[in-house]
């Protein structure tokens, strides 16, 4: 028994419709193309992968388990980077409390402004504040 791996003219049409429609679907609904490949997007290209292999010569085990592996240390990263960033958000914050009831020398401008810190603001960009002006705790210069 012999398989055709060949596609005829109708076979081809049909994918090519299939594709453009699908094309469409994706402008529709409003997303755009993007230069980074994401964990989502690694997924679908192993699963098109997998799907769309010839069946006279699969895939080889190797090549699978390399490819889930690289999948799983992308999601591990992107974790990763993600608990970092919350990490530096909580550091900064903490640095903010830290200062209240100090004395700062602020940079404003190329002018230092001096006071007492009477409180903080926490989140992504913590905020001081000194004779009663709220200031980004990265213009702090010194704390006394």
């Amino acid at each position: 028994m012999e398989i055709n791996t060949t596609m005829s003219a109708t076979e081809k049409l049909q994918t090519q419709n299939a594709v453009n429609s699908f094309n469409k679907s994706i402008a529709v609904n409003g997303r755009t193309a993007s230069q980074e490949l994401g964990k989502d997007d690694f997924l679908k290209l192993l699963l098109a992968q997998l799907a769309n292999q010839d069946p006279t010569s699969p895939m080889e085990n190797t090549q699978f388990i390399a490819q889930m592996a690289q999948f799983s240390s992308l999601e591990q990263m992107t974790n990763m980077s993600n608990e970092f960033t919350k990490l530096a958000t909580m550091l900064n914050s903490s640095e903010a409390v830290t200062v209240i009831g100090k004395t700062v020398d602020i940079d404003v401008s190329g002018q230092l402004v001096s006071g007492v810190v009477d409180g903080a603001t926490r989140g992504a960009n913590p905020q001081v504040e000194v004779n009663g002006m709220l200031y980004d705790m990265a213009q702090v210069q010194r704390v006394y």
